[in-house]
């Protein structure tokens, strides 16, 4: 049942480690999820630099998804929205034919605490690859929520179980969020045609294999996985119907290098409209030389 096991690459962006788990290069892709990483977990002190702040930066051909288990962070973005998200709650973001964004984290560097969350990619159908940029916000009572024996869950986006989140989403997909009591067992039905299991917290036995914190399970189409929880444990389960193969390459997601090259001219040239909040700064493109001092366009 289990095809593959993937450990986390941990990558300092700046003052501030995440464990990246998609894209792996025997698995480049679960369901529509084509990149998965796990924000900290990280304790900041008050006063924290600016520096860990993730400035302005554009996205083409998906949907971002931030969900938070501890901390807080600010998204900004270009459609005009500012939008601070907390631990259950979801932050979708479609790109589309292009938008720019940025995450800040000012109540952290206020206060101080602990940051821990994941911040996931689902790449757009070809239909909905140049569609108009959004952004949609959901509270974490807007989410289903149900309790089996020692596990509870919550539905962050897509159907399973009979039930749907209220997340739009653009292909079939499910991504559950699942904490686990030692001994305690969820079940993942073989709803989908790609489905994983990534263990944020605490140790796991899926087939008589124990995981741990930061790995991965990809399992093979068919039949009902079933996840015990060996010590308190909190599991992400996720995947959906493959929608083709994507190109990816630094933020941008697309089914053609033509578009990609087209994007990074795009981005190089300024023609990618900033955050209104949030204009004085952007990220270049890997390679090039760092920006003037002042807005981008």
């Amino acid at each position: 049942m289990i095809d593959l096991v993937i450990d986390q690459r941990r990558k300092d962006l700046g003052g501030f480690e995440v464990g990246r788990v998609l894209p792996f290069a025997q698995r480049r892709m679960v369901g529509p999820f084509i990149f998965l990483d796990h924000m900290g977990p990280a304790e900041f002190a008050a006063g924290f630099p600016k520096s860990v702040d993730v400035r302005p930066h554009p996205h083409i051909g998906l949907s971002t998804l931030s969900y938070l288990f501890e901390g807080a962070m600010t998204h900004r973005d270009s459609t005009g929205v500012t939008q601070p998200i907390r631990p259950g709650e979801v932050n979708w973001m479609t790109a589309g034919r292009g938008i720019t964004h940025s995450e800040r984290f000012e109540d952290l560097r206020a206060h101080g605490g602990r940051m821990d969350g994941i911040q996931s990619w689902i790449a757009l159908p070809l239909e909905d690859e140049e569609t108009d940029p959004s952004f949609d916000h959901h509270g974490a009572s807007e989410l289903p929520a149900f309790e089996t024996p020692g596990v509870s869950a919550r539905l962050i986006a897509g159907e399973l179980f009979g039930r749907r989140s209220p997340v739009r989403t653009f292909s079939p997909l499910f991504y559950v969020h699942w904490a686990l009591q030692p001994g305690a067992v969820a079940e993942l039905p073989a709803d989908s045609a790609e489905r994983a299991a990534y263990v944020a917290r605490g140790v796991v036995e899926i087939e008589g294999r124990e995981l741990h914190d930061g790995q991965m399970a990809v399992f093979a189409a068919g039949g009902t996985v079933t996840v015990r929880a060996v010590t308190q444990a909190v599991v992400m389960a996720l995947g959906g119907e493959p929608i083709g193969p994507r190109f990816i390459e630094w933020n941008f997601v697309a089914s053609s290098k033509e578009r990609l090259e087209q994007a990074k001219a795009d981005w190089r040239a300024g023609r990618m409209k900033l955050p209104d909040a949030d204009d004085k700064e952007f990220i270049p493109l890997p390679g090039d030389p760092p920006p003037p001092p002042g807005p981008m366009s």
